[in-house]
């Protein structure tokens, strides 16, 4: 299982467009610093991959990763389809962006994620008189063939049942809100679990965690008090739907403790992480936990 790292910030990037915090004027004085918003590219065969969660970063993300570009026929890309994890607005904004597929998309999510894109956000409707979108239903517990072409296959766990604003008066409800995504490779016999959204660490996550040889684990804040201390939110990072790295209720010493390879994503531009020079990384060193980066290539 080959996957590419398309990005690693949460909503808004960094920089964010409207942001002045010191991560953000960081960002700007140093490029090298910027990242994109989470997201990931998994091949499920030769000249074929799917890309998990469809940002607004879409277009650049592709641009910026050559085994996406399109080719060799005129309109042929190597993007097979889609993987969401929630409805949230910085992971399915970019399907807007793929009108121009020529022979349609495949987009993958639970049910109550479905419904929310399709008819919450009407794309369903709009995308409809352009290309052809495939919508499949992401199944729990024993996984599907990400691709017919792949043995890889994808499954979610359930995470929470955080709805997107846009979708609040829903009467949808249960977990398959907000899902992690494991992805198994029989070939290699092993497996990814990819969780850029965390607002409990429950048993089964911590199952999937601990059978997973890698796991990306959401990092948007360092600690709870950080959107207080930042003066953007009146609620903490729990109270947003995101466990802190650290402090009380803190995931970094639950990662510790996991046998596999344990990455950090899906950063807020409040974030010290997003500074490669900050103190935070190394103590993430001292317990075998890296902060994910853009652009990286990682083979299971």
């Amino acid at each position: 299982m080959l996957l590419q790292v398309l990005g690693t910030a949460a909503g808004g990037g960094l920089p964010q467009w409207n942001c002045a915090c010191p991560g953000c004027t960081g960002a700007r004085a140093h490029p090298e610093r910027r990242r994109r918003h989470a997201s990931l590219a998994v091949r499920v065969g030769e000249g074929r991959w799917y890309v998990v969660n469809a940002t607004p970063d879409i277009g650049e993300q592709i641009e910026e990763t050559p085994e996406l570009h399109p080719g060799p026929g005129a309109r042929q890309t190597p993007v097979a389809g889609f993987v969401l994890t929630d409805a949230e607005l910085d992971h399915t904004l970019g399907i807007a962006r793929l009108r121009e597929a020529h022979d349609g998309i495949d987009v993958l999510a639970t049910p109550p994620v479905l419904d929310a894109v399709r008819e919450g956000l009407r794309l369903d409707a709009v995308l409809g008189p352009y290309t052809p979108v495939r919508w499949r239903e992401l199944p729990g517990g024993v996984g599907c063939p990400l691709d017919g072409a792949s043995g890889i296959s994808v499954s979610a766990v359930p995470l929470s049942d955080k709805k997107p604003r846009y979708a609040a008066n829903s009467a949808d409800g249960g977990s398959s809100w907000s899902v992690g995504l494991r992805l198994h490779d029989p070939g290699t016999g092993r497996t990814l679990l990819y969780a850029p959204a965390l607002a409990m660490w429950s048993d089964a996550f911590d199952e999937a965690a601990r059978d997973a040889d890698c796991v990306f684990v959401d990092g948007t804040f360092w600690d709870d008090e950080e959107p207080l201390r930042s003066g953007f939110s009146t609620r903490t990072a729990t109270g947003m739907g995101h466990l802190p790295v650290t402090g009380l209720g803190g995931t970094a010493h639950r990662l510790a403790r996991l046998p596999g390879r344990r990455l950090y994503t899906h950063l807020n531009n409040t974030n010290p992480l997003g500074n490669p020079h900050a103190e935070q990384h190394k103590q993430l060193a001292e317990w075998g936990i890296e902060v994910a980066a853009e652009r990286m290539v990682i083979e299971l």
